[in-house]
């Protein structure tokens, strides 16, 4: 064979090992810019179902848990907190939850699943203050009607143990219940529908 000649299985040889080595640098180079799109680790965590165990929850207590960066208010109400939500439906402003603050299966009176326990965002509608927990019955400074439920100090709004709005005050709707279900008797996943 002369110099001229081509040796044409070493040239085949060459362009298949050629075109296997760059499609391998090709698959490198673009891993980090694929992996540089998914969501970092803080980020997940933030979005994240959180779970509660609310063993240790007396009737008339509350605890917060943190979703979202966002307070969630869990409150086991007792069985006369229970029964003053229909006695308060005049005072309401969205008695019967029309407005969508709530997941379907939480559009009752108690605005939850289980009516001992209300979980809701603890973020006033309307500002974005955190409310405080008043569960004490007729207190001088929120008048002799009041049954027990959340005041927001920043603008004075008002709350029910349900998280449904008093009429005539500033916040538009009722408090935002999120998505949960119960994952056993002692607790309850946050951020997780569980199709109840």
């Amino acid at each position: 064979m002369s110099a001229d000649e081509v040796d044409l299985k070493k040239r085949r040889f060459l362009t298949a090992a050629t075109s296997v080595v760059g499609a391998v640098g090709a698959v490198y180079a673009a891993v980090p810019f694929v992996a540089s799109m998914n969501p970092s680790a803080k980020a997940k965590a933030a979005g994240a179902p959180v779970e509660a165990d609310i063993s240790k929850l007396e009737p008339g207590q509350i605890m917060r848990v943190k979703w979202r960066g966002k307070p969630v208010w869990v409150v086991r109400r007792t069985e006369q907190n229970l029964k003053d939500l229909s006695s308060l439906n005049g005072t309401l402003a969205d008695p019967a939850s029309d407005q969508p603050q709530q997941p379907q299966y939480c559009k009752n009176e108690g605005r939850s699943i289980k009516p001992e326990f209300l979980i809701a965002v603890g973020i006033c509608t309307h500002l974005g203050c955190s409310p405080t927990f008043r569960p004490e019955v007729a207190p001088a400074d929120l008048g002799p009607d009041w049954k027990g439920g959340f005041f927001c100090p920043c603008h004075g709004s008002r709350f029910d143990l349900a998280g449904r709005v008093y009429a005539g005050v500033p916040a538009p709707t009722n408090l935002v219940i999120p998505p949960h279900h119960f994952v056993s008797g002692t607790k309850v996943m946050i951020g997780l529908d569980g199709g109840a």
